[in-house]
């Protein structure tokens, strides 16, 4: 029986270890010829290496699949564009790409550097864009494609120590949903998926009290592996009527996400004031504040990854 990627080249990006291996890993098993990015760098971005990359397309070809290696960093764009003409060379299209590549330089906000700040923000959106560019034209001319983006709930709903982190996630979001609207006449889907899985990412969180150890245990049972199938899903002719999306992804468990909407609304025929804003306003919406933290904390009890 045929995969429900038979026939598709799908680029996946840091595909070389964590949930990006697993995601090639599948796309293949499901059929597809996969372009294996990742330029095999430290989880900061530091060096790079080429084995990650290499033994993931290795694997795959080792398996009767069809893969080839591509070493690019998503940050410059230049580079970025040679993962769409790899999939293009080797395999004489491309159908999807999946932008999962990133790096974590963690630091509380005061403390937070002019570099670290530009370099997370580089891997993530300005990767994610520099990869999406390079596959439109060959979208357009086909009338088809699909962009799977990589957010986190750190951009959904913020997190501690993650504000270069937070920002390019949820720019992702922004840059997904307008790609959406702006595709949809040529066919094209662009949906975005949250992960929970454990990875050289999350391994980084500390684990020295007894609370933090018990999230972390929990956090190592969601395999990376448990991401991949609404990957290929998404990369597939199955999803033709799903885009603008964003989901998430925590072991078993698939979750649809809401866009933000109004909640409350309160007019004063005369304009406010600083003052009646602190009288009446705020009293009045101060239960639907409490209400919008109720659904963060209700849906991910967890800590934001």
């Amino acid at each position: 029986m045929a995969g429900i990627l038979e026939g598709k080249v799908v680029a996946v990006t840091g595909a070389g270890r964590g949930i990006g291996r697993e995601i090639a890993l599948l796309c293949a098993r499901e059929g597809a010829s996969v372009v294996i990015n990742d330029p095999g760098v430290g989880g900061g971005g530091e060096g790079g290496e080429p084995g990650p990359a290499e033994q993931t397309a290795s694997d795959i070809v080792a398996a009767g699949g069809k893969a080839v290696a591509n070493l690019a960093s998503v940050a410059d764009p230049a580079a970025a564009a040679t993962i769409v003409e790899d999939a293009v060379k080797h395999f004489g299209r491309i159908d999807a790409v999946v932008n999962n590549a990133g790096i974590l330089r963690d630091s509380i906000w005061h403390k937070m550097s002019h570099e670290d700040w530009r370099a997370v923000i580089d891997v993530h959106l300005n990767g994610a864009f520099n990869v999406s560019k390079a596959a439109t034209p060959y979208f357009r001319e086909q009338q088809s494609g699909s962009f799977v983006h990589f957010t986190s709930t750190s951009g959904l709903i913020g997190n501690i120590g993650q504000a270069n982190y937070s920002a390019a996630k949820a720019g992702i979001i922004g840059l997904s949903q307008s790609i959406a609207l702006d595709m949809a006449r040529a066919g094209v889907r662009s949906n975005c998926i949250a992960p929970f899985a454990w990875s050289r990412m999350t391994a980084s969180i500390p684990a020295e009290t007894p609370e933090a150890k018990e999230r972390v245990a929990r956090l190592q049972t969601m395999s990376a592996d448990k991401i991949a199938p609404l990957v290929a899903f998404l990369a597939s002719d199955l999803s033709k009527d799903v885009s603008n999306q964003i989901f998430a992804v925590r072991k078993n468990e698939i979750v649809l996400f809401s866009k933000p909407r109004p909640i409350r609304s309160m007019t004063k025929l005369e304009g406010w004031t600083p003052q009646s804003i602190a009288d009446e306003l705020i009293p009045s919406f101060r239960p639907s504040f409490a209400r919008a933290d109720e659904v963060s904390a209700h849906v991910f009890p967890y800590d934001p990854i």
